[in-house]
């Protein structure tokens, strides 16, 4: 059965619509998206109250929400996209190349959503292609509808990692330290060492006297002078361009902006590690005297 010929009332009815349309999943997306911070936040207070449990059950609403979220966002650009190419629903023949996979999309989407006016440009759709290419389109018969519809329309719990991500993703952007990572064995040698020698530095700074203290402060003052006499690095130009990493989504959890495929974030210059200030050496500040200069100090003393 051949479509029927639509009327320029026809025409300009289904514009009306998908005007309305786009307008209602817009409200919707904003609603979402104020509920979804709110939700974040309380997951960002569980995670820090220990209650991660709770947290990776309650998770998986955010992540339900921002899956429609996108959803939306499709709908409206196939909205957006049938309503600047409204001119090609006239006649009556089979739906344009160029229409098909949104028509498809709308049609395969609307009953599955909670916006009306889907359901009423997807019955405007019907009277102009006819009943079996609606069947078609909503069994998804031969392909035409978008992937990304049919996957964001499935009823299936989120993978692991999803929710683990989404999980580092709220605590990263509420400061929360979470997951608490244990600090491995040999830090923590490195760690107690470093103290060990601290402690022994301090000491025989103590017994050697002052001439190493005296020899210490005017290093650091030449250090001093040398950084005061470098300009800050912030004075330099800074590039009018501000690159701001995509929005996150449930198909890239960890957004990251690339240039060759490589993280920028990594290609970044490291900040130069302030010279050390090194310990006189050869004074009596600097090392432990030995015997031989213990007894030459005793015999001054005496004279």
């Amino acid at each position: 059965m051949a479509p029927p010929h639509l009327t320029q009332t026809h025409i300009t009815k289904i514009k009306v619509q998908l005007k309305l349309a786009i307008a209602r999943l817009r409200m919707v997306q904003k609603r979402d998206e104020a509920l979804s911070k709110t939700n974040r936040r309380s997951m960002a207070q569980l995670l820090e109250q220990g209650k991660v449990e709770s947290a990776r059950i309650r998770v998986e609403n955010i992540i339900r929400t921002d899956i429609l979220t996108e959803l939306h966002e499709l709908l409206e650009l196939y909205c957006e996209l049938l309503l600047a190419r409204a001119g090609l629903f006239e006649g009556s023949g089979p739906c344009d190349p160029g229409l098909e996979e949104a028509v498809k999309s709308l049609i395969y989407a609307a009953p599955k959503t909670e916006i009306k006016e889907l359901q009423t440009v997807r019955a405007l759709l019907a009277e102009r292609f006819g009943k079996e290419f609606v069947l078609a389109a909503t069994e998804n018969v031969g392909g035409g509808v978008s992937d990304k519809v049919v996957r964001k329309l499935q009823v299936v719990p989120p993978r692991e990692e999803l929710v683990q991500g989404y999980l580092e993703e709220i605590a990263h952007a509420y400061g929360v330290a979470w997951p608490h990572r244990e600090t491995p064995a040999f830090l923590e040698d490195e760690d107690v060492v470093a103290g060990e020698d601290a402690s022994a530095e301090d000491e025989s700074g103590t017994d050697g006297g002052g001439g190493g203290t005296g020899a210490l402060s005017k290093l650091q003052e030449e250090q001093k002078a040398l950084s005061e006499a470098t300009p800050p690095a912030d004075i330099a130009p800074k590039s009018p361009l501000k690159i701001v990493p995509p929005k996150m989504s449930t198909d890239n959890v960890h957004p990251k902006v690339t240039l060759n495929s490589r993280d920028i974030s990594s290609m970044a210059a490291k900040p130069k590690p302030k010279p050390a200030v090194k310990k006189a050496a050869g004074g009596p500040g600097g090392q432990v005297p030995d015997i031989s200069e213990l007894e030459r100090r005793f015999a001054a003393l005496k004279k």
